[in-house]
């Protein structure tokens, strides 16, 4: 399928979510509660199960998780360089540096399993079970200096650092659900994916000024470009499988979580350039990511 069109489902859904806040009477209230539902509940349940359910052959993607961590610490430290290069305020750094590096993981893995089916999912699933504790630690780590919050307290309560950790403990000590309990969760994981596309468009915001404006373009340069630009390159010097090599640069070339809006906001954060970031890189990724799959 032309890569173009690859992704056309899942930016519809975002775009449906866009329409349906602004023109039917599922408003702005309406979608906050669902957004809850899929951060606190569905989400956390498709993280657990598919890391619990997925086979992790360590030896056979060690070259694949390094690629992974040298782009997203790449990017990372990037970031972290707007505190110099931009001087922004302690408020917008913190609450922004996490966009950079974090990952909207319904798009990663809808858009896995349309390019690989479950091999693609196993993969991802691999990658952010291993990336989503570290990126949501980093942001809450940045968000904690500027706010009275604990960051081990912000830590231990974050729901998807807590399905990610459960899932690999429990997928090394070969635990596994019983049949019905894991069916039941397989559900709730399916429909974070749709109900969590629909929450992206429906936080969409149209840009209403340009404070930070080039705080949050280097920010999204970094995010859609830059990271993706370091996975795609290394992956090939490493001699990634094709299946391997697209896993990585498709969870590189993601835009940025919609999670981080929820976590700046209930941390005191600047929630409104968050969410500018959100958008813009969502929007920009309909474009950059179709690109980054052509190239693969």
């Amino acid at each position: 399928m032309n890569p173009a069109f690859l992704l056309l489902p899942d930016f519809l859904l975002i775009l449906l979510g866009f329409l349906l806040v602004r023109y039917t009477v599922l408003d702005k209230t309406v979608w906050e509660s669902v957004e809850k539902l899929v951060y606190y509940v569905l989400f956390p349940a498709l993280l657990f199960h598919s890391i619990n359910q997925t086979y992790f052959d360590w030896g056979g993607t060690s070259n694949m998780l390094l690629v992974a961590a040298v782009a997203f610490f790449s990017a990372m430290g990037l970031s972290f360089a707007a505190k110099w290069i931009f001087k922004p305020s302690s408020m917008s750094w913190s609450s922004g540096f996490q966009t950079a590096f974090r990952f909207n993981s319904y798009i990663a893995f809808a858009a896995a399993g349309r390019l690989a089916g479950e091999e693609g999912v196993a993969l991802m699933a691999i990658t952010t079970g291993c990336f989503v504790p570290v990126a949501n630690g980093f942001a809450v780590w940045a968000l904690a200096k500027n706010s009275e919050s604990h960051i081990f307290k912000e830590l231990l309560k974050n729901p998807l650092i807590i399905a990610t950790t459960l899932g690999l403990i429990s997928n090394v000590l070969g635990l596994k659900l019983p049949e019905p309990i894991a069916l039941s969760m397989s559900r709730l994981g399916a429909a974070s994916i749709g109900l969590g596309l629909l929450t992206v468009g429906s936080g969409l915001m149209w840009i209403q000024s340009k404070k930070d404006g080039a705080l949050i373009a280097y920010w999204s340069a970094i995010k859609l470009l830059a990271m993706p630009a370091v996975a795609i390159i290394l992956g090939r010097y490493m001699g990634l499988s094709q299946g391997q090599l697209n896993s990585v640069v498709l969870f590189a070339a993601m835009p940025t979580a919609t999670t981080a809006y929820v976590l700046a906001n209930r941390m005191g954060g600047d929630g409104a350039l968050v969410a500018v970031c959100i958008s813009i890189m969502t929007i920009a990724a309909a474009v950059t990511l179709p690109l980054w799959l052509l190239l693969l």
